[in-house]
């Protein structure tokens, strides 16, 4: 008896990495998720849902002008950065699928997704995943899952897909991982999800190869909180984007920016704030009065920094103006 539990033991947990005979141990990550590309803009994106901690850390891999992919099931995380190297080799998704499979001696109880940036797809499932394990290819996407509560999981899914071409590629997948959840999901309930998004061209920033980065590790209900965490990210887009306009004196630009970041995340105060100073610092000093108001009233430290803008250049005000603010 004992030796039958050693042996199952040794199965669930270790198995060899790709390529070689050595062993590692292996994390669950029994789940649903999307692996797809907008065609309009080529932009990728893998978006995924577990009950189990952290599932992006393992499961979803992209790189700019390469492609995405999702690696699940009784995880090989190898399949991630190997993959997107064969990838940026010239391999399409079918060819570096096929490959890296070929190579796994666990391939049995993997199950995996690749999407490059030609829009090729290719996914693969296990014979041994844990029912109900499927996966559906379509025009520039794939979806997969395993472990579902029920067989109409996956056809939910690409119904999604399909019926959500409108949305932004980050929306539309958030919409596949909504209608894998209402229509079952996971078995064991949620936990975990992620979604990365990135764009058609090779960039050379490292700090630029995400376009979305989202990781929600543990979480009652982590595809809502996902979605509050993408419409912060948007936000903060448009932040940066005025700040990027206040660094090149486009004032105009900014408040335009910092106005669609406040109305994206209104009880934001920093958002409130810059809007604030936006405005102030195009000519619309009595209409910013009201805001830097409200934030002084909610925290002090606001004022204070107000004192340091001028210094630095961020609030090119007369000394008169600046009291009126600081007076609030």
């Amino acid at each position: 008896m004992k030796n039958l539990i050693f042996k199952l033991f040794v199965f669930i947990f270790f198995v060899p990495t790709i390529g070689t005979s050595q062993v590692y141990k292996e994390k669950f990550a029994h789940t649903f998720s999307i692996v797809a590309r907008d065609k309009v803009t080529g932009e990728m994106a893998v978006a995924v849902q577990s009950h189990w901690f952290s599932v992006g850390s393992i499961v979803s891999w992209g790189k700019s002008g390469v492609g995405v992919i999702a690696t699940q099931s009784f995880v090989n995380p190898a399949y991630g950065p190997n993959g997107l190297k064969l990838m940026s080799e010239g391999k399409n998704a079918k060819e570096t699928l096929e490959f890296l499979v070929s190579k796994d001696g666990g391939r049995d109880v993997r199950q995996v997704a690749m999407l490059d940036v030609r829009g090729k797809v290719s996914a693969y499932t296990g014979k041994n995943c844990i029912t109900y394990a499927n996966q559906i290819i379509g025009d520039n996407f794939s979806v997969q899952a395993n472990m579902m509560l029920n067989d109409k999981v996956v056809p939910a899914m690409v119904k999604s897909f399909k019926e959500n071409s409108n949305l932004p590629l980050a929306e539309r997948v958030l919409k596949v991982l909504l209608a894998a959840q209402q229509a079952g999901g996971d078995i064991r309930g949620k936990q975990s999800a992620a979604l990365i998004v990135v764009g058609p061209e090779i960039v050379n920033e490292p700090w630029l190869d995400k376009l979305v980065d989202l990781r929600v590790d543990d979480h009652q209900n982590p595809i809502k909180e996902l979605e509050r965490l993408l419409k912060v990210h948007n936000a903060y887009n448009h932040m940066n984007k005025g700040d990027l306009a206040v660094e090149h004196g486009d004032m105009v630009m900014a408040l335009k920016e910092y106005g669609t970041a406040q109305q994206l995340f209104p009880e934001n105060l920093e958002m409130k704030y810059w809007t604030a100073v936006a405005m102030a610092n195009n000519k619309q000093l009595d209409k910013s009065l009201s805001i830097f108001k409200e934030v002084f009233m909610e925290d002090e430290n606001w004022r204070e920094l107000t004192k340091r803008l001028p210094r630095s250049g961020l609030l090119k005000l007369s000394v008169q103006d600046l009291n009126k603010i600081l007076k609030l």
